[in-house]
């Protein structure tokens, strides 16, 4: 049985889920070390699998502990973003990828945070997550530890690098064209909703 939402617990802090996603955010730079320094691309590998089971697991204790909070639903995007930008810059940097699609990718989040501003005008300061985005970031997360992968050679390697490139190709038309979609909404959201009065 999930567990009743606590009225206070949007509030809290000291959470199972946000620790999950603090250690998350730790993996970050060890998996840059592990790809930039010694080149362990297995360890690596590793540490992408653990990040997408705790981004899963954080989600899934969230609901059922009744622990989702304000902080939680900031540190998991956030998380999301810095994995993906951390990604394409070690396997940009390593040649695995081309550096058009290491830059592609953090220019639509440069183009969203361009948005924030208007949505304050609104009293929002960011909009809901929808299907498409949640898609689009899972295809990215599959495709860059198979293009990781695929810097090798052999048959496991050759069918990584293809299915690698397949999600990287969807993922990164799917993460643009849920930007697009948020530049609709927060256009229609300035043409409906009235501008907070000035105090």
């Amino acid at each position: 049985m999930t567990a009743a939402p606590n009225p206070s617990s949007a509030e809290r802090v000291l959470t199972i889920p946000n620790a999950l996603s603090v250690v998350r955010l730790l993996g970050v730079p060890v998996f840059l070390w592990l790809v930039l320094g010694p080149e362990a691309d297995v360890l690596a590998l590793v540490v992408l699998v653990i990040s997408g089971f705790t981004d899963y697991l954080d989600g899934y204790l969230a609901r059922r502990l009744g622990q989702t909070s304000k902080l939680g639903a900031l540190l998991d995007p956030i998380a999301d973003r810095m994995y993906i930008l951390a990604v394409v810059f070690g396997l940009a940097m390593r040649d695995i990828i081309p550096w058009w699609l290491a830059i592609i990718l953090p220019l639509r989040d440069v183009m969203l945070f361009g948005l924030v501003p208007f949505l304050r005008t609104r009293g929002y300061s960011s909009l809901p997550v929808h299907f498409l985005g949640k898609a689009a970031t899972a295809g990215l997360l599959y495709a860059f530890p198979l293009l990781l992968l695929g810097d090798d050679t052999g048959t496991v390697a050759g069918l990584a690098n293809v299915f690698g490139w397949a999600f990287a190709i969807w993922g990164v038309g799917l993460y643009w064209w849920a930007g697009i979609l948020y530049v609709w909404q927060v256009r229609r959201l300035m043409a409906t909703v009235p501008p907070l009065k000035a105090q």
